[in-house]
């Protein structure tokens, strides 16, 4: 990072709003809202280097305010300078794959999305529609023809990351900026304000084309990332919130934060959304600070499986399983440490029959170039776990891309889903700007790829960040939600997956995994 220049978020320019039901939306310009983004001491000292961080306060405040975990890259140990230069075989602009997966669409980012600091994020699927969450809202899709998707809704609403999930006619938010209020005209407030609010947002999408802000709910903390769980009739959507971090200068997030929250969403009165709970799931502490692996205080991510009552936690420097038959009350039935290659908990995706369980690290964060020889095939990579019939969770293997990428791509393991092949267990996944990766685990010791897409850097003199944050599988095709280049969309021809295309879902949160019947 000593030797890396890190471009300044350009300004946001008034852009008009597409579709947009939401009343009283206002184009806020400025930052994305992260409380540091207005400290005054972080963006003095521009040429000195930050405590206990490889990078400058400046580069250090740039990271941090594109949020998500991407100013990990400047914590010692993920200082990637030293890198030796990589042949780029791909050129901005340019993209390869395999044979066997080929991009047939691409909408690109538009409107207030547009800019380079606009990130593009998660996604959810309901019927034809995709959600597509970004740092200043969300888009809706329309994929009844995939080769040919096109925009009917453009929701302007800052909040950071926008981690986004679909119930029925209710979609949900994620909140990870502190606010000045909960409404999607809020401004950027430091949380040191009592008064700052970040949490969820609820909307109704019984019209996918005009959505409608329901209610908000904050959270400890805030939201970075959350997950759907319904309970057994279908009457209350559970919300478990994920959020790490705290400071003891921040009010509403204060140390341990050893814990999540629970809010319950009613299905039919989504107005009365609450905070029923906020269950304590380290109460020894989790992993301590110090080591390779990230202090524990709190979780980045959890993927539950509903139908089997179990969910499986992604907290920093601890992965879980939970149980969560009582779904106001997630109990932790096992923990799991790898304190020499995990530098980051990052996700979770169960595979069909719940035996299995990979785990992604997101070494750097997301914010540094971790696909090369130096890095190695262990570290920002897969991790895939067993198991066993008492519940526990038994080490199979690890799992990384093989292709080298250049020192100006951000690249490390990220969002993924199972893809629905009977008897298999096989699983689509995002790696920033090392692309896309379709990855066979039935043997967990012996994980292999079988399909692949990649772009070209986005610059090849600096290090931008980029490339998919979310490659998922739903009805016969993947849909990537690419941070700058916008929405792709996928084939795959394979017959070892070609009988996932017989699989329809009418509604796919891949942090809420489906059990498939087939």
């Amino acid at each position: 990072m000593k030797n890396r220049t890190w471009r300044a978020p350009r300004p946001r320019r008034h852009a008009t709003v597409i579709g947009t039901a939401v009343a009283g939306l206002v184009l806020a310009v400025g930052m994305n809202g992260q409380a540091f983004a207005d400290d005054e001491e972080e963006r003095e000292g521009a040429s000195t280097r930050s405590a206990g961080s490889s990078c400058s306060a400046a580069e250090l405040a740039e990271l941090k305010a594109a949020g998500d975990n991407f100013a990990q890259a400047c914590l010692p140990g993920n200082d990637f300078a030293g890198l030796k230069a990589q042949p780029d075989t791909l050129k901005p602009g340019e993209s390869d794959s395999s044979d066997n997966l080929s991009l047939i669409a691409n909408l690109p980012k538009q409107g207030p999305f547009a800019s380079e600091a606009a990130l593009n994020s998660d996604l959810a699927f309901k019927g034809d529609y995709v959600f597509a969450g970004n740092y200043e809202g969300f888009m809706v899709y329309d994929v009844k023809r995939p080769k040919y998707p096109r925009i009917v809704a453009q929701v302007k609403c800052t909040g950071a990351q926008n981690d986004i999930s679909v119930y029925k006619n209710l979609l949900v938010l994620s909140v990870d900026s502190s606010r000045n209020d909960s409404s999607c005209a809020s401004t950027a407030q430091s949380a040191t304000v009592k008064t700052s609010w970040e949490g969820v947002r609820v909307f109704d999408i019984s019209n996918p084309a005009s959505p409608r802000y329901v209610s908000a709910v904050e959270t400890p903390c805030g939201s970075h990332t959350h997950t759907l769980a319904p309970d057994k009739k279908n009457k209350n959507v559970y919300v478990y919130v994920s959020s790490y971090s705290p400071n003891a200068a921040f009010p509403d997030c204060q140390p341990p934060h050893d814990k999540i929250g629970v809010v319950k969403v009613p299905v039919d009165d989504p107005a009365a959304a609450k905070l029923v709970g906020t269950p304590v799931l380290f109460p020894d502490g989790g992993q301590p600070a110090g080591g390779y692996s990230s202090q524990t205080t709190g979780c980045h991510d959890i993927t539950a499986y509903p139908s089997k009552d179990i969910a499986a936690g992604a907290c920093m420097g601890d992965g879980i399983l939970m149980d969560i038959s009582d779904r106001e009350n997630p109990k932790v039935t096992t923990t799991v440490r790898d304190t020499e290659n995990f530098a980051f908990w990052h996700s979770a995706t169960f595979n069909n029959a719940g035996t299995k369980v990979v785990f992604t690290d997101e070494l750097g964060g997301g914010g540094g170039p971790t696909c090369n020889p130096e890095t190695g095939r262990t570290k920002g990579a897969d991790a895939i776990y067993d198991i066993t019939r008492l519940g526990q969770l038994k080490f199979g293997s690890y799992y990384k891309i093989p292709r080298t990428q250049s020192n100006t791509e951000n690249c490390v393991a990220h969002n993924g889903s199972l893809i629905p092949v009977e008897g298999k267990d096989i699983m689509v996944q995002a790696w920033y700007q090392g692309g896309i990766s379709v990855m066979d685990f039935t043997n967990s010791k012996k994980p292999k790829e079988i399909a692949w897409f990649d772009r070209g850097p986005i610059s090849d003199t600096e290090l931008k960040t980029g490339g998919s944050w979310s490659a998922y599988y739903y009805n016969g095709y993947i849909y990537s939600n690419d941070i700058q280049k916008g929405l792709d969309v996928l084939s795959l021809d394979d017959k070892r997956t070609d009988g996932a295309k017989k699989v329809r879902m009418d509604r796919f949160n891949p942090q809420s995994q489906p059990f498939y019947n087939n």
